[in-house]
């Protein structure tokens, strides 16, 4: 759109009628099934949006109001309701045009205001940058979807239309739209089921992002030898003659794959285009369910499938609602014919997935399931942990969630849970409970034990082994792959942190008012109160974490809360001399071992507050002390308590003879003394001699002298000492 917001709109004003053609065109579709008074106010919607769009033209010049009624024309082809109708007339009214969110309500329904206030972008509102402002307006219009899934409909509609006359953009706008629309809006189509607007969709936006290899895609499939063509026409009058033979009335229906899915599919799986084999497909619509596996035994009379490749979404449906049989067969063209049998309901709903409920609406239980379904995803996104999250973040993780693909897995019980493709036990055990996935200790796959990162397939038996002293670790987020699991630890682990954090500072904010001769005790309420209150901390807990994260020293709180009190602070005692802090190792969530000199338990520490980081550790011999000794107020006195739990990283460098298994005998050497080899990097190496410094994990210095005794004795190695 080229002209800016118009100015305070005239109501009274006559109603302009820009493209008379267009709006007939739209009646004209939604005549076939809305009554009269339904189409008046249709076009009463066409009038008022003709009148708040006045002189504002899109990129192609022409009148703004042809868009308008494009996507409400799209959502007609869809049998849409009449209030989606008028709220797609009326989608950029609020965002473009000075029309009042009342005068929508009061002329057409709440509901319909309500869907245009969910499609408009939240422009008025100042972001940092366009791709925060986009995400937050998707975290708008999914709300505006928990409410009423018709959003989502006159949204995708919407970008359709946009993608339909993309052509008036320029390059960089084109591959940005066409970017956005095939990471988010065709995967969401896609999740919803509505099979002919993803199509459409994936094929536009793949044609505006690589045009080239769209051009050259598409002419392959247009350009198919004809013998190959002829071969599938054979194919099809011979399916069509076996299911006649079965006297079941059913329709049949050839079909080709898009351009995008072709390439996807060449992409993904390595593939030329020669050896993409299910290019061509077929398609059995019959009348009933039963009607189904009987046109499937016909089927598989005629030509032979092949072994594990029959997938049954009636008795299992997609997470969308999808239902119907897939099959793949040996044809006669020498490659495998992919067959697909459904009902008529199940087609319709595969075709246009939850608008169906307005097409197929009052004939049966399909089209309300896909309802069903997608009101559920969006309701568990809107409700879940990672709707609190930054737009950004929150919109990277609906990315993640709109898989193409699931796995069905049973429990124990005879129950299916759809899980996305390439999920674990762990995503397992998180859907079905947040408690049963933080205390997973094993998992069983059809009764055998695995790993609990081990990829889950269809038709697999899960059984989740739990503790109740087992806890997520920070390890799980590298393979999880469901929101649900991802949220779930992540929440722990920030609480955890917190926790720490909170523990922590509560002891560094003491010992620094020790220094001071009082304690937190001795601090009025009143003063903490208004402490707190000027330095806008809701809570007390809030503060503490702040100072073990390095954001405010203690030392500086201690003399705000006890600004009369003598202080020791004040003097040049070296801090190392004060009374420390014990640490045990887990305070890992606020605790940061540096990489510098690796200290573990046993050496002498000392702890310096870096802001964000909170206290990192040093040994008082690190080469770096020098610098830290320039700040003495960033000094934390701490030390080992007597128990210390978890293990430690260390450095060890060595000097080995350079010959064949070297290696492979320190690594066993380390493995015999319980340790494990995080990292080996060559140093130096010639003819006679290797310089190797490995990363090992200990418990203390014990166990270091342990290794390194155990390593000396090892005829390859010339010498060893720790970093």
């Amino acid at each position: 759109m080229n002209s800016p917001l118009t100015p305070p709109l005239d109501l009274d004003m006559p109603c302009p009628d820009p493209c008379p053609e267009v709006a007939a065109q739209l009646l004209q579709k939604a005549g076939t099934y809305l009554p009269q008074d339904m189409l008046d106010k249709i076009f009463r919607a066409y009038q008022l949006g003709a009148l708040a769009h006045q002189g504002q033209v899109r990129n192609s010049g022409e009148a703004y109001i042809t868009h308008p009624l494009a996507v409400a024309e799209i959502l007609a082809d869809q049998r849409m309701d009449g209030e989606a109708l008028c709220a797609a007339i009326l989608h950029d009214a609020l965002e473009d045009t000075a029309l009042p969110r009342s005068f929508i309500a009061d002329t057409f329904g709440e509901s319909v205001a309500e869907m245009v206030e969910g499609v408009t972008k939240l422009d008025k509102i100042q972001f940092n940058n366009r791709q925060e402002a986009d995400a937050e307006s998707f975290r708008k219009m999914m709300l505006a979807m928990s409410r009423d899934i018709r959003v989502i409909l006159i949204k995708l509609a919407d970008r359709l239309h946009n993608m339909r006359t993309l052509e008036s953009k320029s390059v960089e706008s084109r591959r940005r739209i066409a970017r956005e629309t095939l990471e988010i809006y065709a995967p969401i189509a896609q999740r919803l089921g509505i099979n002919v607007v993803k199509t459409e969709l994936q094929n536009l936006g793949f044609k505006a992002m690589y045009p080239m290899r769209y051009q050259v895609i598409a002419k392959q499939l247009a350009n198919q030898p004809v013998l190959r063509r002829e071969a599938m026409a054979t194919i099809e009058a011979r399916l069509a003659q076996r299911i006649a033979l079965e006297n079941i009335p059913f329709r049949l229906v050839s079909r080709v794959k898009g351009p995008w899915s072709v390439y996807s599919k060449m992409r993904d799986q390595h593939k030329k285009f020669n050896e993409v084999m299910d290019v061509f497909g077929f398609r059995i619509v019959v009348k009933k369910v039963m009607q189904c596996y009987h046109a499937l035994g016909a089927v598989h009379t005629l030509m032979k499938p092949l072994d594990g490749r029959f997938r049954d979404f009636i008795a299992i449906p997609k997470a969308n609602g999808y239902q119907s049989l897939h099959t793949l067969l040996f044809s006669p063209l020498g490659s495998p014919v992919e067959v697909q049998i459904r009902t008529e309901e199940m087609d319709i709903v595969a075709e246009r997935g939850i608008a169906a409920h307005w097409i197929y609406k009052n004939r049966g239980a399909a089209s309300s399931n896909a309802q069903a379904c997608a009101q559920s995803w969006v309701n568990g996104l809107i409700n879940s942990d990672d709707f609190a999250l930054p737009s950004l973040e929150f919109l990277e993780n609906v990315k993640i969630d709109l898989f193409p693909d699931e796995v069905y897995i049973f429990t124990p019980k005879g129950e299916i849970l759809a899980l996305p493709k390439n999920a674990t036990p762990l995503d397992f055990a998180y859907a079905v409970h947040t408690d049963v996935g933080n205390h997973t200790v094993a998992t069983r796959v059809d009764r055998r034990l695995v790993p609990i990162r081990t990829k889950l397939l269809s038709g697999q038996t899960v059984e989740i082994i739990t503790a109740p002293s087992a806890n997520p670790n920070p390890n799980w987020l590298e393979f999880v792959v469901t929101s649900k699991a991802r949220t779930s630890i992540r929440h722990y682990l920030k609480r955890i942190e917190h926790e720490d954090a909170v523990n922590l500072g509560h002891r560094m904010l003491d010992r620094a008012l020790e220094l001071l001769e009082t304690s937190l005790d001795n601090v009025s309420a009143a003063q903490l109160q208004q402490f707190l209150s000027d330095n806008r901390y809701p809570r007390l807990e809030v503060l503490l974490a702040d100072i073990a994260l390095g954001n405010r020293m203690p030392d500086q709180i201690a003399r705000a809360l006890q600004p009369n009190q003598s202080s020791l602070l004040e003097t040049d005692t070296p801090i190392v001399r004060q009374e420390e802090i014990l640490i045990n190792g887990s305070e890992r969530g606020v605790l940061t071992f540096s990489t510098c000199c690796y200290p573990i338990p046993g050496d002498d520490i000392m702890g310096y507050l870096t802001a964000g980081k909170g206290v990192v550790v040093h040994r008082l011999d690190c080469p770096n002390i020098i610098d830290y000794r320039k700040h003495p107020e960033r000094w934390v006195p701490i030390a080992w308590d007597r128990r210390v739990e978890g293990d430690f990283r260390v450095e060890l460098r060595f000097e080995t003879e350079n010959k064949p298994g070297a290696l492979a005998k320190i690594a066993a050497a380390v493995a015999e003394c319980n340790s494990n080899i995080d990292s080996v990097n060559y140093k130096e190496r010639d003819a006679r001699i290797s310089v190797m410094v490995f990363c090992i994990e200990v418990k203390d210095r014990k166990h270091l002298a342990e290794i390194i005794r155990r390593i000396r004795r090892l005829n390859v190695v010339y010498s060893v000492e720790r970093l």
